[in-house]
C-alpha cells in the first residue's frame, strides 16, 4: 500500500509542475482574463489548490492522515479545475504532433475514470492501513 500512496504522490508532483505553469500564466495575465465570475473564481481557486495538492502529496508520500484528508477535500475541486492525477496524458497528442480532434475528448474521459479509480484505491488503502 505504501508503494501505491508514494506513486500517487509522485503523480501529484508531476501535476504540480503543470499547475505551476498555469499559475504563472494566471498571475501574469490575470488582468487580460474575461470578466466572467466563473473564470475569475477558477483562476483564484488554482492557488489554494496548488497548496492542497502539494501538502496532500507530502502526506500521501509519508502515509500521514493529512494526505488522505486533503485528497478527499481536493476531490470535487479537481473536477471543477481540471486538475487530474494523470492529467498530463492529455498533452501526449501535442507532444506526438497528432492534432486530431478525437484525442482530447478520449484522454479527458480516461483522466476522469482514473481519478475515480484513484479515489477507490485511496479509500481501500486507507481502510487497510486503519485495520492494522
Amino acid at each position: 500500500m505504501r508503494l501505491l500512496f508514494r506513486s500517487l504522490a509522485f503523480l501529484d508532483l508531476i501535476s504540480l509542475v503543470f499547475m505551476g505553469m498555469q499559475l504563472w500564466n494566471i498571475a501574469n495575465n490575470y488582468h487580460e482574463m474575461p470578466n466572467q465570475l466563473s473564470v475569475k473564481v477558477e483562476a483564484i481557486l488554482m492557488f489554494p489548490m496548488f497548496l492542497l495538492v502539494l501538502v496532500g502529496a507530502y502526506g500521501l508520500f509519508f502515509t500521514k492522515k493529512i494526505g488522505f484528508i486533503l485528497y478527499y477535500i481536493q476531490f470535487p475541486f479537481r473536477f471543477y479545475l481540471w486538475v487530474f492525477t494523470v492529467g498530463f496524458i492529455t498533452l501526449l497528442p501535442e507532444a506526438l504532433d497528432n492534432f486530431e480532434d478525437k484525442w482530447p475528448n478520449i484522454l479527458l474521459k480516461v483522466c476522469i475514470m482514473i481519478e475515480f479509480i484513484r479515489l477507490y484505491l485511496t479509500i481501500k488503502g486507507q481502510l487497510k492501513l486503519k485495520g492494522r
